[in-house]
């Protein structure tokens, strides 16, 4: 990995520039991936589109996002990260202000697929500028710094969403990028340094990548048109074989490239497969549960928007506050307990949650099951992502690390689509409040004994390694690891 000479030192003030350029960046993906879930709602009654067309609103971004994160990773260090960086906030931006003035339902939608590309080349870029800049002794300070900051950041998505989306127009929620991109643009051109893998194989996986986002996009296609269109119709089935041939295809492509996008040896560690198989599950019973959680509180229980923003605050509040303690925690008892113990009790959380209906109570309704479901988070996330950085060889830290995220990504996306079709909610229930209600409560079922599960098979899968003390102290798993962000790289 190439880098500046001697590298930044922590406290030095280009070092602080680096800090906030990269923050803010990979902060207006973070706030998007929560702002965003808030105005759902208006959203659907301004462009008059149903529970597809909001699935979508989510999807599309995070499908694109998802198709392309690792090869925007590999671009980075091929051409340059700060290249790639800057590329992808200006993308994002644009794609930004493509959102904000979208005239219809479908226009939108095309927009936060633009907008996921921007966000797949400036989302790994963030915290490789950090690990490439700064020499090694101040990179773990200036690492803490980045995803404490960024947690800040993802607190603050959901109220600030609410009261744009109350106070003037749900517009807003994609508009205010853009004068952070311009903070951003101007931060990075003057002060940080570039950098790229010299050592990095020739060749690019643009062929891998291409298949990937093809295959997610007809899986994913098939799911969420199921609810409307029936399982047997034939752009369902077509769509759903497409995608399905798609990803067989690159599982075959992946193991024959000399330049894999996923290399496939990496999941001969028994370790670093059963993480990801919790991840998938945990991440899809959160995924789920977000989605619909804001739609129940604003269409059902009456909640505004800012005060159905407000409700989120708890889950990374508890989650910066914890994270780290829960680290420290996994370091000295290992991960097995935390990783069983932290789904199980956000599993709990969120059967807590089928408590809200109409004229629901925050404080007796919903901040109880929140409270309970993002302690448990709190003590999930970080040893869970140690615990993928632990099983990777150092060759492949940063690709577990991409991989780990894009298995998060993925299980959001087929829990947003497959969800509300599996526990009833359809265009019709998504217009009645009472049968709204019976299907959130069913999915709130779903996703905590989904939750549970994965503490189960944590248990059932996930061995404590022996560390030595000096391996235990240098654990990345004491930082904390904001839930949207990307995992932090060993």
């Amino acid at each position: 990995m190439a880098s500046t000479d001697t590298g930044l030192t922590y406290t030095s003030a280009r070092g602080r520039w680096v800090i906030l350029a990269t923050v803010l960046g990979s902060g207006m993906a973070f706030l998007d991936s929560t702002v965003v879930n808030i105005a759902l709602p208006r959203i659907g009654t301004d462009l008059g589109i149903g529970l597809s067309g909001l699935q979508w609103t989510v999807n599309a971004y995070t499908l694109t996002l998802s198709g392309f994160l690792l090869l925007g990773g590999s671009l980075g260090d091929r051409y340059g990260r700060k290249r790639l960086f800057l590329i992808g906030v200006v993308w994002f931006a644009a794609a930004s202000l493509l959102c904000a003035i979208s005239p219809t339902g479908v226009f939108l939608i095309g927009a936060r697929g633009v907008q996921g590309i921007g966000a797949a080349l400036l989302t790994p870029g963030s915290l490789a500028i950090i690990e490439a800049s700064f020499r090694p002794s101040d990179r773990g300070a200036a690492i803490g710094a980045w995803s404490g900051l960024g947690g800040v950041a993802a607190a603050v998505g959901p109220f600030l969403g609410g009261w744009l989306v109350e106070a003037a127009t749900w517009r807003l929620v994609f508009l205010i990028n853009l004068p952070l991109a311009a903070v951003v643009v101007w931060v990075t051109m003057q002060h940080v340094p570039e950098s790229r893998d010299v050592d990095m194989a020739p060749g690019l996986d643009i062929s891998g990548a291409l298949l990937a986002a093809l295959g997610l996009a007809g899986v994913i296609y098939g799911l969420t048109e199921a609810g409307n269109k029936g399982w047997s119709a034939p752009v369902v089935v077509v769509t759903g074989l497409i995608g399905v041939v798609a990803l067989v295809a690159f599982v075959a492509v992946e193991a024959r490239s000399p330049h894999p996008m996923l290399p496939l040896d990496i999941f001969r560690s028994r370790q670093l497969t059963s993480a990801n198989l919790v991840t998938f599950v945990v991440y899809g019973a959160l995924g789920g549960a977000l989605f619909l959680l804001p739609i129940e509180l604003q269409r059902a229980s009456g909640f505004s928007p800012l005060e159905a923003g407000t409700a989120l605050v708890p889950l990374t509040i508890v989650m910066l506050l914890n994270s780290a303690r829960a680290g420290r925690l996994a370091q000295r008892i290992g991960p097995r307990l935390p990783m069983t113990a932290g789904p199980i009790i956000a599993g709990a959380g969120l059967l807590l949650l089928t408590r809200i209906g109409a004229d629901a109570s925050y404080v007796t309704d919903v901040l109880p099951g929140m409270l309970l479901f993002s302690l448990g988070l709190s003590f999930t996330v970080a040893p869970l992502t140690a615990t993928v950085l632990a099983a990777a060889s150092e060759e492949h830290a940063g690709v577990a690390s991409a991989v780990n995220n894009e298995v998060a990504r993925v299980a959001g996306l087929v829990a947003v689509a497959a969800l509300p079709i599996a526990v009833g909610i359809t265009a019709s229930s998504y217009a009645h409040a009472a049968e709204l209600t019976d299907g959130f409560h069913t999915a709130m079922i779903a996703c905590g004994l989904l939750c549970m599960a994965g503490g189960v098979l944590s248990w059932l899968t996930i061995r404590n390694p022996e560390l030595s003390v000096e391996e235990a102290e240098a654990a990345p798993c004491s930082y904390h690891c904001a839930v949207d962000a990307t995992p932090l790289a060993g």
